[in-house]
């Protein structure tokens, strides 16, 4: 049977990534159809933090208020190594909306953007596999298999795999999962309520560090912790998860505390777990894309995985959207492609050298029981470890859709704008409350003189509106910012997602038409 009202795309795979990317989608005004085998969403706990650049783009998608509602903030880290603790650090960063992490996981997380998709008019269709894809020159053709056994075929002009690592999309387009196995790693998990001789509170995350193993705990919403502890894999071949008294045991051990016991929470959840490090050749290749897992995916130091997915899918929705609608030309959407694949390689490198949470060798071990509490009680430590988890300073700037051509400051073209304030007759805000994730934003920083009226500017709007790009001029005068919070003299043109595109000397028209000619198609 062949559906004739097919959706402008149809995203296989109601995961985080699945949904948030329908979300992303519906807000920009596409018809979009989400189809998975699951009976519902997720069962499992699974994922369980979200870090701060992944809670600016829940804000973006409408949602981030509810998640912080059914989430715990995660104020601190302490650490220790063979039981001798070495310091810590408070989890804040400045500049976004959201300074502290959250601790939630993915049964709640999947449940939240289910609903929030349900809002937007869009129901997921569970309990439905699809089986083929067919992408050709206009669009594509997926065949689903629904709860009552039978087939179907649903017509659509773009089709996006969220469906995992054996994603069904990325084989049929051929297109390679380059990597390899992560060896001799495997992560023991256990969600329980501990009773043991460190202070039970629930805003501080724990790590212990000890020969062949790092543990980390991690608060949870429902009381108790995530015990996550990633050890070497003695014996690749067992594959049944540990029981409570095997984490006991890992727990005490690493923890160095003998009397430690754990209840287990309901629901339980106990996991073993071994891990590939791959990414796909390419995330795109005609009508047909890939994002979340079916992209990218690797062993889960740090708790990249869900928010890197998060990040694809934000990335992607608005350039999809962009390009459907006849607004850009194809090859914004190629950079989808080009910019997530990098994020993604970059975060594979970082994580494959996180010592503080690899199980570390003996010499690393006696490295860190020396030099750990003087790196701890560095600011500087601190701030730069900070800033790599809250993935606030990823930037785009080897990106194409990234220009620059002059203006001032150490902000540079495929940054993320920070949120910084801005006030003025008494009302204070953000510059973030200047953008929006359906338009880009021209935000013009003069200084002195060399801002008049709006007037002054409105020769770049009416070249802004000779493209089919949604867009808002934004002025900041002086006073309405700290001095250097945003280099003077300076246009910054913030795409959807809240990265710089063009950064541009004030009033340099050329540029500003230069780069809008590149992307966008004029306005008929």
């Amino acid at each position: 049977m062949s559906d004739d009202t097919g959706p402008d795309v149809l995203i296989i795979g109601g995961g985080p990534t699945g949904l948030a990317l329908a979300v992303a989608l519906r807000q920009h005004g596409l018809a979009v159809t989400v189809v998975d085998r699951k009976p519902g969403t997720q069962r499992e706990v699974r994922a369980s933090v979200i870090w701060q650049r992944a809670l600016e783009i829940l804000r973006d998608l409408g949602c981030a208020d509810r998640f912080m509602d059914s989430g715990l903030p995660l104020r601190r880290a302490e650490m220790y190594v063979q039981g001798r603790r070495i310091g810590g650090h408070e989890n804040a960063m400045e500049h976004t909306p959201f300074p502290r992490p959250l601790g939630i996981e993915q049964t709640a997380m999947e449940s939240l953007l289910a609903g929030r998709l349900a809002e937007l008019g869009t129901e997921v269709r569970w309990e439905t596999e699809a089986v083929a894809v067919r992408p050709g020159a206009g669009g594509a053709e997926v065949d689903v298999r629904g709860p009552d056994g039978r087939s179907r075929t649903i017509g659509c002009r773009w089709v996006v795999g969220c469906e995992g690592a054996h994603s069904l999309v990325r084989k049929t387009l051929g297109i390679a999962f380059e990597g390899e196995r992560r060896a001799d790693l495997q992560a023991l998990q256990i969600n329980a309520v501990p009773e043991w001789k460190y202070p039970v509170t629930p805003d501080v995350t724990y790590f212990f560090i000890e020969r062949r193993v790092c543990l980390i705990a991690s608060p949870r919403p429902g009381g108790g912790y995530r015990f996550f502890s990633f050890c070497q894999d003695p014996d690749p071949a067992r594959v049944d998860p540990p029981d409570a008294a095997e984490m006991r045991d890992l727990v005490a051990r690493a923890a160095h505390d003998p009397d430690t016991r754990l209840v287990p929470t309901d629901p339980r959840w106990l996991n073993r777990a071994r891990f590939h490090d791959r990414i796909a050749a390419s995330l795109r290749q005609g009508p047909a894309l890939l994002a979340g897992d079916s992209a990218h995916m690797w062993a889960p130091v740090g708790g990249r995985g869900l928010n890197t997915g998060f990040r694809g899918a934000h990335n992607l929705a608005w350039k999809l959207a962009a390009v459907h609608h006849g607004w850009a030309v194809d090859a914004l959407l190629d950079t989808y492609s080009a910019e997530q694949r990098h994020t993604a390689q970059e975060i594979m490198r970082q994580m494959r050298r996180n010592l503080l949470e690899l199980p570390p060798s003996r010499l690393t071990l006696a490295a860190m029981r020396l030099l750990g509490p003087v790196l701890m009680g560095s600011e500087r430590f601190s701030r730069r470890g900070r800033a790599l988890l809250s993935e606030l300073p990823r930037h785009h700037r080897a990106s194409e859709l990234s220009t620059d051509k002059g203006g001032r400051g150490s902000l540079r073209a495929g940054d993320r704008l920070p949120d910084l304030p801005v006030g003025e007759g008494g009302k204070r805000g953000g510059t973030h409350d200047l953008l929006a994730y359906d338009r880009w934003t021209l935000l013009i920083v003069g200084a002195g003189d060399a801002i008049g009226n709006d007037q002054q500017f409105a020769p770049l709007s009416r070249l802004i509106g000779r493209y089919a790009i949604p867009a808002e001029v934004c002025v900041l005068r002086p006073g309405q910012l700290e001095d250097g919070a945003l280099p003077r003299d300076t246009m910054l043109l913030v795409r959807p997602d809240g990265h710089i595109g063009l950064r541009a000397r004030l009033g340099d028209r050329q540029a500003l038409e230069d780069y809008l000619r590149r992307w966008f198609l004029p306005r008929t």
